[in-house]
């Protein structure tokens, strides 16, 4: 089984431009993310899948590989799709370019199930929500699934909402990672933009009003997962990386 990595890196980002080429203790955002992933044992191959020259050049001069994708893609996962469609992978886990705090151990969470024989088209990652602040961030996105761990909605909302808040009531947080068959990705990134996905923003909602399966593993990693979007997220992954790694 071919396992490849793809690390969508746009350059153009509404409210924090350039983020992937921020500075982080010396090295851009973009290599932090690469050389975490680097460090998942289970992929073959990693590329950063990008829309700009400088993005490209960056990745190039710290030793990285990069594909130049269309600028006109609306998501991560349709970015994935072009470089998936050049390639022969079996599996291809699509990583957020935008996280440099990335523990390695989830993209071997979102593999193993592919490993061990799984019938579903995507795995993603979820993790408890422990901070009641957080039911009505609509920045955190919510997922529920079946007794099997299979996707039954995401959202921007609290679900489940608790009218009746019994000892089952559990908040889980979606956290973008996502790994599919090669197949399952291509037939995701020709299908049109779907009405759920329109109203809350979420691309894996095409995913489930097209009948495909997400199954949701609960990660193991104990640790902060902060995607940067702001200045402010910015500073404060400069601050806890510097006290992590001096």
């Amino acid at each position: 089984m071919h396992i490849l990595g793809v690390i969508p890196a746009r350059y153009q980002s509404t409210r924090l431009e350039g983020k992937v080429l921020a500075d982080i203790l010396g090295k851009p955002m973009i290599q932090h993310v690469y050389e975490k992933a680097c460090r998942a044992r289970s992929l073959d191959e990693i590329v950063v899948a990008t829309d700009d020259e400088r993005v490209m050049t960056a990745v190039r001069q710290f030793g990285g590989k990069a594909a130049m994708t269309s600028a006109s893609h609306q998501s991560g996962g349709d970015r994935a799709a072009e470089v998936a469609a050049a390639g022969e992978a079996d599996v291809v886990v699509n990583i957020q370019g935008d996280e440099p705090m990335l523990d390695p151990l989830m993209i071997e969470e979102v593999v193993a199930p592919f490993q061990t024989g799984t019938d579903a088209g995507i795995v993603t990652i979820k993790k408890r929500v422990m901070e009641e602040a957080d039911f009505d961030d609509p920045n955190v996105v919510k997922v529920v699934t079946d007794q099997d761990g299979f996707a039954l909605y995401f959202s921007r909302s609290l679900i489940p909402y608790p009218q009746r808040q019994t000892q089952h009531f559990k908040v889980f947080e979606h956290l973008g990672l996502y790994a599919y068959t090669r197949e399952c990705l291509l037939q995701l990134s020709g299908l049109p933009q779907s009405k759920l996905e329109e109203i809350e923003s979420l691309e894996q909602l095409r995913a489930l009003e097209n009948g495909i399966r997400i199954l949701v593993v609960e990660t193991r990693c104990e640790g902060e997962v902060l995607s940067v979007d702001t200045q402010a997220d910015l500073d404060r992954v400069r601050n806890i990386l510097q006290e992590t790694e001096s």
